[in-house]
Order: C-alpha cells, then structure tokens, then sequence
C-alpha cells in the first residue's frame, strides 16, 4: 500500500480520532481509540485506490511530509 501523510487528531464533537488523507480528496476515518481511527483510515485508502482504478481516475502519488502554513 502506498504511504500516505495520516493526520489524526481529536474531534470532541464526535468523540472519536478523525484520521484524514490531505492528499487523497475527502479520505477521512474515524474511530473512538487512536489505533482503530488509523487502522480505518488504512481501509478507507485501500478502498478510495481500489475504486479510483475502476473508474480510471487518476491517484496520487504519496509526497511524505507536507508542510501547512
């Protein structure tokens, strides 16, 4: 599986880890422990690559580390 920059933090309105794909469009997971927020945005990868192939759409290359302003 392609390595992706994972984003993980703590959404007090869901109560839940959000893990976010910043480069990978609206590839978003979450999960109460911290462990099953990544493990289920490891899915939602593999899925969002899956169906991007089936459609012939493009997927990006993993860049690494991405710096925000």
């Amino acid at each position: 599986m392609p390595k992706y920059e994972v984003i993980i933090h703590w959404s007090e309105e869901d109560q839940a880890f959000i893990a976010e794909v910043p480069e990978i469009p609206g590839c978003a997971a979450d999960g109460p422990p911290y462990k099953e927020a990544l493990a289920n945005v490891e899915v939602v990868i593999q899925e969002w690559i899956e169906t991007a192939k089936e459609l012939g759409q493009p997927i990006p290359k993993p860049k690494g580390r991405l710096v925000f302003a």
